[in-house]
């Protein structure tokens, strides 16, 4: 998203409140000085939508890969939302990079239609270190914040399409 020339961690417009609203967010542990900084924006953004720290749940997995289980462990075992997903994965010598990238993309993806909840993708696929610390908190913002706006809009749209609906949305703890 972010790109060399707009930093998109600077939101043209308000966003809705999150007073009400419940997140969870599951960080990996592979790239922690990044990720934490990732956890960091995220937070922030949280807070400063008027979610309070006792509607943010943070748990960690290994690496970026396990980012979809965990996400899928907060769908079913709690009441959360949303899901934000914050990784980072870092171009290497061999194709490990393309099958990460592609597992958890197509794992989250899969995930939000199966269990009809947002969750937000801030997992940076970088071909280093230094783009890497630019888009957690360097020059192009940090899509931790990024991943945060975008669910807490995603939620919103949801309330709001669930609530000018005619029809009963089914609970999405019984969707398999």
């Amino acid at each position: 998203m972010s790109t060399k020339h707009h930093n998109l961690s600077q939101l043209d417009a308000p966003l809705p409140s999150a007073a009400d609203m419940k997140f969870g967010i599951v960080v990996a542990e592979w790239n922690r000085e990044i990720t934490e900084a990732l956890l960091e924006g995220a937070v922030q953004t949280l807070r400063s939508a008027g979610c309070s720290d006792l509607n943010i749940q943070i748990k960690y997995v290994p690496g970026t890969f396990e980012l979809t289980l965990g996400t899928q462990f907060f769908a079913e075992y709690t009441d959360v939302d949303a899901v934000i997903a914050l990784g980072c994965v870092v171009q290497g010598e061999t194709r490990h990079f393309d099958f990460i990238c592609q597992g958890v993309t197509q794992g989250i993806t899969q995930l939000q239609i199966q269990w009809n909840m947002p969750v937000a993708f801030g997992i940076l696929t970088v071909n280093d270190q230094q783009q890497a610390f630019d888009r957690a908190g360097g020059k192009y913002g940090n899509k931790g914040n990024e991943a945060a706006a975008a669910a807490i809009q995603m939620v919103k749209l949801q309330t709001d399409m669930e609530a000018a609906s005619p029809n009963t949305v089914p609970d999405r703890k019984n969707i398999n």
